[in-house]
């Protein structure tokens, strides 16, 4: 079986995984010229499905589960597994009680468990819920890790292209071109979201920290030289445009309430990423004849993109039969 994957972002870099490692011959298309250049290189990279329950469906958590292993065996020594730290202001410690209730996982700290974990927080907190078995990873050197162990293994790369579904000498096709596919399949709307780098030598992090600010909720994650990604925002629209000075504004005013020094700390990029999402938020991979459709990650690309990645390679090896999958 020959198979052409259409987009190189998360989704379709999973996909290519699952597939090779089924000894399947595989071909990957992208219209940009490299890896990384869509929503995926602006996430924030957390395989944190215990947090993201909060919020999410079951699903989310039951598939997500399996993220931080498949991201070790894809890429050995890329996943940091220190968990998430989860604070409030302190006239807001109402907000780690109700976050608490909406999911399960967590250890609950108090100012000097905090300040032992994340000694740049001491004093700054009274209590926090510590996800004790989420990971993170960083987004674009996974991306870039993926690309090279596919290459290696023979793997083509078509950049620069964007294939039609009718080109012959494929017996199947993958669509993984994420918001590219918003107003074409049906369904599927964007959903923005915004982030910011920041550089300072002042902090030290060892995990994302998520601030349940009564305004703006935002996580941070650490990342290497001193650098911070600060997120995000999530806005109903396709608007691919550069950052509003609103979000910025209040981005960067939530994280000077996680940390004062973040006020000094230099802005060394922004980004907006136009994340596909269905109405559920859950993603999908639907068959329709010789094409299959995987898409609507919502903000879930690197916690969910194994499990839908395997889900197309079962339904290609006739694991599983052809059908619309959803994430449950």
């Amino acid at each position: 079986m020959r198979v052409l994957i259409k987009g190189a972002g998360v989704a379709g870099l999973t996909v290519a995984l699952e597939l090779m490692r089924r000894g399947i011959e595989v071909d990957v298309v992208e219209r940009a010229d490299k890896v990384a250049t869509g929503a995926s290189s602006f996430a924030g990279g957390m395989l944190a499905p215990w947090c993201e329950r909060e919020s999410a469906d079951e699903a989310v958590l039951t598939l997500g589960r399996m993220a931080a292993d498949w991201w070790e065996w894809a890429l050995p020594g890329q996943v940091t597994r220190n968990g998430t730290l989860v604070v409030t202001p302190g006239r807001d410690v109402s907000e780690l009680t109700r976050f608490a209730g909406r999911t399960r996982g967590c250890d609950w700290l108090d100012g000097a468990g905090i300040e032992a974990l994340e000694p740049s927080l001491g004093g700054r907190f009274r209590k926090a819920l510590l996800f004790r078995d989420e990971a993170h990873l960083d987004p674009r050197k996974a991306l870039a890790g993926l690309h090279q162990v596919l290459v290696e293994n023979g793997i083509h790369f078509h950049f620069g292209h964007d294939f039609d579904d009718t080109v012959k000498g494929f017996d199947r096709v993958i669509d993984c071109t994420g918001a590219t596919a918003i107003g074409t399949t049906r369904g599927l709307r964007g959903v923005r979201g915004e982030m910011l780098f920041l550089e300072t030598s002042e902090i030290s992090l060892s995990r994302p920290v998520r601030l349940l600010h009564p305004r703006v909720p935002l996580y941070v994650v650490p990342r290497d030289d001193n650098r911070f990604m600060v997120g995000a925002t999530m806005i109903e629209s396709d608007d691919a445009g550069p950052m509003s000075a609103r979000s910025l504004m209040e981005l960067l005013n939530s994280a000077y309430a996680l940390h004062p020094a973040f006020g000094e700390a230099r802005v060394v990029e922004t980004g907006v990423g136009v994340r596909p999402a269905y109405a559920d938020n859950l993603p999908r991979v639907t068959v329709e004849g010789r094409r299959i459709c995987v898409n609507g990650f919502h903000r879930h690309g690197f916690l969910l993109g194994p499990a839908m990645a395997r889900q197309v390679a079962e339904i290609l090896t006739n694991t599983i039969p052809n059908s619309e999958r959803h994430c449950s």
